[in-house]
């Protein structure tokens, strides 16, 4: 990774991005670049400094590294996502691995995306940028109304999904996807449309991103909230 002089500048300089790596090089690279961009940036050489910081600093996006010592990346990011308080802190995993296996893993453990390095400092911001920009997004339905489909209840401001009546945590991109579905039950959404709408067309997921994400939310919610269509996408049945 080398360092770049073309300057990005993000508009909202309130974002603080947590930045988890064991080379020192890459978080003195990684965070004067964010910092030039407008972003509030904190570091930490490995897992264990990571989880202690993210109180203190309330992070709103992660660069997490895969292999670190004492704790991986993985077992980083597997202990956020079980604490319901940090379900919107966004994770992207930043690693040299670039095995499908290994980013389906990512995916698997609470990641919300998935960067191959060695990548341009200036790049990364944009993807950063585009990330945090597509994830504020309410445009997939009105943010202040309560979605109720099957026996599913969806409350947007809240941020509160419950089935029966029993509450069901969801991570940030999960939440959206969801919520795209049930904004109109019974429409087929390509994965075209669900790239766009969730992750948004200037931000580059893998291939099994959404698939993942679909798996992720069914063993959630249970089996027949969410229909596949094979060949075309997903939908939610509207009764």
């Amino acid at each position: 990774m080398k360092n770049d002089n073309r300057e990005i500048i993000i508009s909202k300089s309130h974002y603080r991005i947590l930045i988890v790596d064991d080379e020192p090089d890459v978080l003195e690279i990684l965070s004067y670049n964010l910092k030039k961009a407008g972003f509030e940036t904190e570091s930490a050489s490995d897992g264990e400094i990571a989880l202690a910081k993210l109180e203190s600093f309330k992070p709103d996006l992660i660069i997490l590294d895969i292999m670190m010592p004492k704790i991986d990346g993985f077992e980083v990011c597997k202990t956020i996502r079980m604490d319901p308080k940090y379900k919107n802190i966004l994770i992207v995993f930043l690693t040299a691995r670039g095995e499908d296996y290994t980013q389906i893993s990512a995916l698997d453990h609470g990641g919300d995306d998935f960067i191959t390095k060695p990548v341009k400092p200036t790049v990364l911001v944009s993807r950063l940028k585009a990330f945090l920009r597509r994830s504020g997004n309410t445009d997939s339905g009105n943010n202040s109304t309560i979605i109720e489909v099957m026996d599913l209840t969806i409350d947007p401001d809240r941020h509160l999904v419950n089935r029966n009546g029993i509450s069901i945590d969801l991570v940030k991109k999960e939440f959206q996807l969801l919520k795209l579905l049930a904004t109109k039950p019974g429409k087929v959404f390509t994965r075209e449309e669900i790239f766009s709408k969730v992750w948004g067309h200037d931000v580059i997921v893998g291939n099994r991103t959404i698939d993942v994400h679909i798996r992720k939310m069914r063993e959630k919610l249970g089996e027949g909230i969410i229909k596949t269509i094979k060949g075309v996408g997903y939908k939610i049945d509207a009764i």
